[in-house]
């Protein structure tokens, strides 16, 4: 029987009793048809799962109680953060899930020269709120116990502008890239790893991320679409010099 698990909002600690997020709870209640009695695990993102058990299941209401702590010791050894260009549709729902799920540490949404999204200040504010949902869906699924950090959409430029100084290594996804997925070495501050929205990168963005110390970095001969680009190449990262 697969363990349910719960992103809480708010701080957990064991004894504590408290309700469920509403769409946790309906779903638990409704779908799961869970009882009282019933185990499940609460998370926060503090990097521990708490054991809890339900302790009330109402149609308006669902109470658990927490009545344990443990430390979850699976996030990567090796610091990512992706700096997607926005995509359209569900497909950006797709790359903030599956780079969740491949233990990303943070996800930049990032309007280049080519983006064809939009985003006025009112959707861009839903838009991060949904994107977070999606991280935490995903880390209920996965595992994790850690929510990577993701930042509202920006310019490239200004993204580049607030970028420290660091030994973090800068990538940007390139079909004519020198650099390959081997030959990488990683400081203790990772990687930076940007890729194109559907129409790629434009010829200002190469100039601004190559002035900014970004190498192109090749995955092989095929071109490949936006939304398996940067998963792609995140769980090679992974394997090569990651989760290993």
């Amino acid at each position: 029987m697969r363990t349910i698990r719960i992103h809480v909002d708010g701080a957990l600690a064991p004894d504590l009793e408290l309700s469920l997020p509403p769409q946790a709870g309906d779903h638990v209640a409704r779908v799961l048809r869970l009882g009282e009695g019933a185990a499940l695990v609460l998370f926060n993102g503090d990097g521990s799962d708490y054991a809890a058990v339900l302790t009330h299941v109402g149609k308006r209401e669902v109470r658990a109680r927490v009545v344990g702590k443990q430390a979850v010791a699976n996030e990567s050894p090796l610091p990512l953060t992706l700096a997607q260009g926005v995509a359209r549709g569900e497909k950006m729902d797709l790359i903030v899930q599956k780079a969740t799920e491949l233990g990303v540490a943070r996800i930049v949404p990032l309007l280049t020269e080519r983006s064809e999204v939009r985003l006025d200040p009112a959707r861009a504010e839903k838009r991060l709120a949904h994107w977070r949902a999606v991280a935490a869906s995903a880390c209920e699924q996965s595992g994790r116990a850690r929510l990577p950090s993701i930042l509202p959409a920006q310019s490239l430029d200004a993204w580049l502008g607030s970028l420290p100084h660091d030994d973090a290594l800068r990538l940007a996804l390139l079909p004519e890239g020198s650099r390959s997925l081997r030959d990488l070495a990683f400081g203790p501050a990772g990687g930076l790893l940007v890729v194109g929205p559907e129409g790629g990168l434009g010829e200002r963005d190469v100039s601004c991320l190559e002035a900014a110390g970004f190498a192109g970095l090749r995955l092989g001969p095929r071109v490949l679409r936006t939304e398996t680009a940067g998963l792609a190449a995140l769980a090679a990262l992974q394997a090569l010099h990651g989760d290993i």
